[in-house]
């Protein structure tokens, strides 16, 4: 077998093809570092009152919320729900999937950083990738105390 070296041309249009080739990696990858989506649709909306202790139809501290969720994007999406302000601090995580550790995807609007009192807060639809939680939906409202 017989080996043939490039012609001198032929070495010129490799390189030619490379160096144009290179020029479009940046726009291919340009806004990706933390997208909003990932392609299909994503919704996230309520909160849904599953336990309301006073009645009234609205979250309250330590009523017991859901949501309603869609997504497209993957099969394992999570809920990331964050409540703060007036000294509250309140994070708490969902995996909203069958085969998820915590299968009870409520979440009770109280905990050893919210004793009491009114707060904001925002739900997060998401799922993981190789570049950490990237977000597809999101629902802020208001939490009555």
């Amino acid at each position: 077998m017989k080996i043939r070296k490039p012609t001198p041309a032929g070495a010129v249009l490799a390189g030619v093809v490379l160096v144009l080739s290179l020029g479009l990696v940046p726009a291919a990858f340009a806004g990706k570092g933390h997208q909003t989506s990932s392609g299909g649709s994503s919704s996230i909306t309520g909160p849904v009152m599953v336990i309301d202790n006073n009645g009234n139809g609205l979250p309250n501290w330590q009523d017991t919320v859901t949501f309603n969720m869609s997504t497209t994007a993957t099969a394992q999406p999570y809920v990331h729900l964050v409540c703060s302000g007036n000294g509250i601090g309140y994070d708490s995580w969902k995996g909203v999937f069958p085969g998820s550790l915590d299968t009870n995807w409520n979440f009770v609007l109280a905990s050893g950083g919210w004793s009491s009192g009114a707060a904001d807060c925002t739900a997060t639809l998401g799922m993981y990738t190789k570049r950490g939680f990237n977000q597809l939906a999101s629902k802020s409202f208001h939490v009555d105390a």
